[in-house]
């Protein structure tokens, strides 16, 4: 079974790009299930139910979020109504939304993606690691195939919870720095790891933003507005290999593609 994960769609340069490339993608690397966080895809902050909707449309299977997830206000009633659509299982006890979407994948295999925050640098939260056995526990036994994306700031903290997890899920993809990392690989009971997939989204940029605010910030400190950049636009994907019947992964891949490509 094949899997694609896109990283941090950013602005509409990455939603574009995506739109473009993501259906060829599909068909050449015969892929059975997309994955990707949205939670930058407006502007840069935050999804809205169109931008959500175009890109369930244009073949990703499943969106996860982060800290962005409510910027737009307007997303609070859709991810009630859109289970593929998911914000951290562990937001507080009653937010809008889920952490876990269970579905079936384009061979027939049932899947779950789940999707946790980190708490290091970033708003306090519920623990990642005990919400990640409470929502295991949860996801009917026939589920073999489990997806997770780590949205968190620090590296220790997304590599543990591959650690935590090795064995128990498929994949733990590192999502939020928006900085793809060089240490893709299969942990030793079976679980792919990277601690983050990089960006989807213009590279000529400081994490997708343009580089005048940000480095005007950097500088002065005084409050900027950010814009999201323009130029060299890349998606940043992870590439699994997973056996359908155990749920454990045999290979992962980092690749990036270009529009122009």
């Amino acid at each position: 079974m094949r899997i694609l994960f896109i990283g941090d769609i950013v602005g509409s340069a990455g939603r574009r790009i995506v739109e473009e490339r993501l259906h060829d993608i599909v068909s050449n690397e015969e892929i059975d299930l997309a994955i990707a966080n949205g939670e930058n895809s407006a502007s840069g902050f935050g999804i809205t139910p169109r931008i959500a909707e175009e890109l369930l449309h244009a073949g990703v299977a499943v969106l996860t979020g982060g800290n962005h997830i409510w910027d737009r206000k307007e997303i609070f009633d859709y991810i009630v109504k859109e289970p593929r659509l998911l914000r951290p299982a562990n937001f507080a006890p009653g937010v809008p939304g889920r952490g876990v979407y269970c579905g079936t994948a384009r061979n027939g295999v049932p899947y779950a993606v789940m999707n946790l925050q980190g708490r290091i640098f970033m708003a306090p939260n519920d623990c990642p690691f005990r919400t990640a056995d409470r929502e295991l526990a949860a996801i009917p036994g026939g589920v073999k195939v489990i997806i997770v994306d780590i949205h968190a700031e620090a590296t220790s903290e997304k590599q543990a919870m591959g650690w935590y997890l090795d064995g128990r899920v498929s994949a733990v993809i590192g999502t939020h720095t928006h900085v793809a990392t060089a240490d893709a690989r299969v942990l030793p009971k079976g679980t792919a790891h990277i601690t983050d997939a990089g960006m989807t989204g213009p590279h000529n940029s400081v994490i997708g933003m343009d580089q005048k605010s940000v480095l005007s910030r950097f500088l002065d400190g005084l409050p900027a507005r950010f814009e999201v950049a323009e130029g060299d636009v890349r998606m940043n994907t992870v590439l699994l290999d997973v056996d359908p019947s155990t749920g454990h992964a045999f290979s992962v891949k980092q690749q990036t593609y270009r529009i122009e490509d």
